[in-house]
């Protein structure tokens, strides 16, 4: 812990030190992940893990993937389920980017 931020909320703690919140770190992670499998995927494990739409009228970024329906409330928490809605929501140019670091 460090000194003058023992009894301080998270919140304040984090801005203190200049850091995210942990959903906001995992997301990001997350984020870098689902780039790595779509844009880098060829001879990855995990290349089948979505599915993109291969319509050419889509609004939005270029790279589009589609969610299955679930029956059961625990497979939308999976990592797949849990990123697509984020995923789509991404501009053109963020999604077509070179490189992870542009990204």
């Amino acid at each position: 812990m460090v000194k003058g931020l023992e009894r301080k909320p998270y919140g304040e703690q984090l801005r203190a030190l200049g850091l995210f919140s942990l959903e906001k770190r995992r997301l990001r992670g997350d984020f870098t992940e689902v780039f790595n499998i779509l844009m880098r995927g060829s001879g990855r494990e995990g290349t089948d893990l979505f599915t993109l739409v291969t319509n050419d009228r889509i609004r939005g970024n270029g790279v589009k993937s589609c969610q299955g329906r679930s029956r059961l409330d625990i497979r939308n928490r999976f990592f797949t389920q849990r990123m697509i809605g984020h995923w789509n929501r991404l501009p053109r140019a963020v999604v077509t980017a070179p490189s992870v670091t542009e990204f």
